[in-house]
């Protein structure tokens, strides 16, 4: 009884991940206060320089000060945040906000996952983590196919306004974050005691796994670098590809009744378009996530993690070819992250002792934040001489390859004797 209260508190803390308010015009955002690509990849650059040097601190504090206290200091942060985004101009003021901003995630990284993993502990189910956090970034993901489409509608009206809206939901989460209880398990285990010599220790033991090395190049460096790409430029070379392929139409939308409304498809109608796109994104994604579990058990960790970075890595080749696959590689290569997340979250989770959990989870987001700055920068520079599609399909390319050759190298997941379950 207790554990499903606690779930049903986190499933409620999940429906305040706002962050689809600002994703459809997030970047349109910045290009429209005259920034360029190559602000926005310094500004990225800068937030993931801040999630290197800060993941394992803020990791060693979540196991300090407990995972509650973790996941409320990093709510309130990026409420701040994101009013402070909302009102900024200059391009210093950005940077600046973008290292506090991810200061924010860094007290969420690694510890939300900690936090359900122990709290399932506590009554010996474990087992149940993929269905837990998949449905829990469902209702996530489903809340956002309603924030994108609000988002969309208020950006149209001010760019600023999406990331207001953003910050009055993640502060209703903070709210929900002061009801959660510190599991058993977590206080049981003397984390709260953990020095930092000992967590460096830790860390470093779980890193040093052979079942663990692969997995981190593939799935920490390699596949989030580049999904991480299609996150930022998925905006403009959205908007690019409207103008590339001379798109300007008038759609019906029909309903019930005598009311039909007419949607615009078209590049001065961006910002409305990119919310319905990712809505929509976020619908699969939810049905996915919702799902996950009974996807882990029919095709198995070690055929999804095979195909996944192979699947995204070839259509964003493609649509350098065949300009109208952008929609389609831009879609599944972001609608397909949050589901992998999850189940890279239980693999991870299934290696790693008690001791350090949050500091060695967010270990792993540092290694994936340290390695994305080369990718931001030189994507960055090549968007601004060209556009982000050429960008996005060379990142395309390096994840084929890549993947491939880590492949034949070691598998990242280990391939099951008997049934997928056992991954």
């Amino acid at each position: 009884m207790v554990r499903s209260a606690a779930v049903v508190k986190y499933y409620f803390y999940k429906a305040t991940e706002a962050v689809e308010f600002y994703r459809p015009i997030m970047y349109l955002y910045f290009l429209s206060l005259g920034l360029s690509f190559t602000h926005i990849v310094i500004f990225e650059a800068l937030y993931n320089v801040a999630t290197v040097v800060g993941e394992i601190p803020t990791g060693w504090v979540g196991d300090r000060i407990g995972r509650r206290n973790s996941l409320l200091v990093g709510s309130a942060t990026i409420t701040a945040s994101l009013v402070a985004i909302a009102l900024a101009e200059s391009a210093i003021v950005f940077a600046f906000l973008f290292v506090v901003w991810s200061t924010g995630y860094n007290f969420r990284s690694g510890t939300e996952d900690a936090w359900v993993y122990e709290t399932l502990a506590d009554s010996d189910d474990t087992d149940a983590f993929t269905n837990v956090r998949g449905r829990g970034q469902s209702i996530a993901l489903a809340a956002g196919v309603f924030a994108s489409l609000v988002g969309g509608y208020l950006g149209g009206i001010d760019l600023s306004y999406p990331f207001l809206a953003a910050a009055a939901f993640t502060g209703v989460g903070t709210v929900v974050i002061l009801t959660l209880d510190e599991p058993e398990t977590y206080q049981e285990s003397g984390s709260s005691d953990l020095g930092m010599r000992e967590a460096w220790d830790v860390v470093r033991e779980a890193l040093g796994q052979r079942r663990l090395r692969s997995f981190i190049l593939y799935y920490y460096v390699l596949f989030s670098a580049v999904t991480y790409l299609v996150f930022i430029f998925l905006q403009p070379a959205f908007e690019a590809t409207l103008v590339d392929l001379g798109i300007d139409a008038t759609v019906t939308i029909p309903l019930p009744g005598e009311w039909s409304p007419e949607l615009a498809v078209a590049p001065d109608n961006v910002e409305t378009l990119l919310g319905g796109f990712y809505a929509a994104m976020n619908l699969a994604s939810a049905a996915v996530s919702y799902r996950i579990g009974f996807l882990r058990e029919r095709i198995g960790l070690h055929r999804w993690f095979v195909g996944a970075p192979l699947v995204v890595g070839t259509l964003l080749v493609a649509m350098a070819f065949v300009p109208a696959l952008a929609f389609v590689a831009l879609f599944v290569g972001w609608g397909i992250v949050q589901p992998t997340r999850v189940l890279a979250g239980q693999y991870v989770n299934d290696r790693v002792e008690t001791l350090g959990r949050a500091t060695v989870l967010s270990a792993m987001a540092m290694v994936s934040g340290l390695t994305v700055i080369p990718f931001q920068l030189g994507s960055g520079v090549l968007s601004d001489a060209v556009s982000p599609v050429p960008a996005l399909a060379l990142a395309g390319g390096v994840l084929v390859v890549g993947s491939v050759a880590i492949l034949l190298w070691e598998p990242p997941v280990d391939v099951p004797t008997a049934d997928p379950v056992a991954d």
